[in-house]
């Protein structure tokens, strides 16, 4: 992964573009007077094992591990993708 310096006036003007190079790969270093203060990274996506998502299925679910589980498992997730509304008091 490649890793950029950016002053944070820099990242401030261009942070589109910035973000663009985040999403590519590239680690970020932001720095003010020379001191890095923060750093942007790609989120390293959630995963889980096979075996936990056995765990969480109810002992009444019709799923199989057969050519087409993975699918199956997409719909289950896709299924429940509520928007998040976070508490007033956040």
């Amino acid at each position: 992964m490649a890793e950029l310096r950016m002053s944070d006036s820099e990242v401030a003007r261009n942070f589109t573009e910035v973000l663009a190079r985040v999403r590519q790969g590239a680690e970020v270093v932001v720095e003010h007077d020379r001191q890095p203060v923060a750093v942007l990274r790609p989120v390293v996506p959630p995963r889980r094992r096979i075996s936990e998502v056995l765990a969480l299925m109810s002992r009444t679910s019709t799923a199989t591990m057969d050519a087409d589980f993975a699918q199956d498992v997409q719909t289950a997730i896709d299924s429940h993708r509520e928007p998040l509304e976070p508490p007033a008091w956040d």
